[in-house]
């Protein structure tokens, strides 16, 4: 937007110091001036006239000096309002010159302003603070966007090889390469998906109404039931009335992805997956927990970063495409909730959403929408 010029801050600052010192210099001069004339008065009353000096005299007398000191006060107050108001605003100087810098893209400058805490200091301190989350935000986003282009390149180049195969190759079985074309166009659609799910977490567009966890684990765990069994692993199911307000759609995608990456990285056979919703008079806490291998504390952080699927790139069947704890952590933080990850006391993962709600959000579990 185009403005006006106008006068700077620190100019404007110099002006109302210097207008406020000659107003103080004017009233002081005025009650000077007045108690002269309160004096020449009371000595009218004891001495001739003819040797007290009239008001007059004392005004063309007293005049010149109070001018030269009212110019004084002038140059004095204009120019240590200059310099008060420089010292003044040179935290705000630093902040602007951060902000511009900012906003040619360069997130890792930081202010750091020294000194005792005022409101300048706790600016700073906040602007620090949202530069570093908006570069840690951006940094993520690129890694992001790096993976997501190298994840949907895979499924297009396997496509046009399995397509220039086909063409150089006449007597190619065309059923085999329907179905490998099957497979690959599904795992692009799944990708896609996940991402489009990822990008309206992110952005928050959904409608908040009540819905009790525990009844979207019993859901999710009927949808996955055939998966659990063709892998070999027990689901198990407890808890009470789990009272959230959120998205019933995306708080169904959190739990089906939380009990997928269970069922998918289990034991070999013999696996279980525990889902367990609890509730307090604040929040309510989704925990779903596998058995399997031995989890290094130092890999779950990596998790829940996008297209990570347990300690390496892994392409197996039902392996998923590398989104899910990280769409679980965007839905958990769009319903203002937390995601944390733990070994399991005898191998696999222990997961834990904890949002907010609690189980007095309910009085009847019949009127929870299903």
């Amino acid at each position: 937007m185009i403005r006006e010029p106008g006068m700077s801050v620190r100019l404007k600052l110099t002006l109302s110091y210097a207008g406020f010192l000659m107003l103080a210099g004017t009233l002081l001069l005025g009650a000077v001036g007045f108690f002269l004339l309160d004096y020449q008065d009371r000595a009218l009353e004891v001495m001739p006239v003819v040797m007290a000096p009239s008001g007059r005299d004392l005004i063309k007398d007293f005049a010149p000096d109070a001018a030269v000191v009212m110019l004084l006060l002038l140059m004095f107050g204009l120019l240590g309002g200059w310099i008060l108001a420089g010292r003044m605003l040179a935290p705000l100087n630093r902040i602007t010159a951060a902000t511009r810098q900012a906003a040619t893209g360069s997130l890792a400058h930081r202010i750091e302003l020294e000194g005792r805490d005022d409101e300048f200091r706790e600016l700073a301190d906040s602007f620090d603070a949202m530069l570093a989350r908006l570069d840690a935000h951006v940094a993520e986003q690129r890694r992001f966007a790096a993976n997501a282009s190298h994840e949907l390149r895979t499924p297009l180049a396997i496509t046009q090889s399995l397509l220039e195969v086909a063409r150089d190759d006449p007597e190619c079985d065309i059923d085999e390469l329907h179905e490998r074309l099957r497979v690959v166009n599904t795992r692009a659609i799944e990708l896609t998906e996940a991402l489009l799910l990822l990008s309206r977490a992110d952005q928050r567009s959904f409608t908040r109404e009540p819905v009790d966890l525990s009844l979207l684990a019993e859901e999710a765990a009927e949808t996955l039931l055939p998966l659990a069994e063709k892998h070999g692993v027990t689901i198990e199911t407890s808890g009470d009335v789990t009272a959230v307000h959120g998205s019933r759609a995306l708080l169904l995608q959190l739990t089906t992805n939380l009990l997928h990456n269970a069922i998918v990285h289990n034991l070999p056979e013999g696996g279980t997956v525990r889902l367990r919703t609890t509730a307090s008079a604040t929040s309510s806490t989704l925990t779903v927990e596998n058995t399997g291998e031995e989890v290094s504390p130092e890999r779950i952080w990596t998790f829940t970063e996008p297209f990570q699927r347990g300690t390496e790139r892994i392409r197996r069947d039902h392996a998923g495409v590398g989104l899910g704890l990280a769409i679980v952590k965007s839905l958990a933080r769009a319903h203002d909730g937390t995601l944390s990850l733990a070994p399991g006391a005898a191998g696999g993962l222990r997961v834990t959403v904890r949002l907010p709600g609690g189980s007095t959000s309910f009085g009847d579990r019949q009127d929870v929408p299903r």
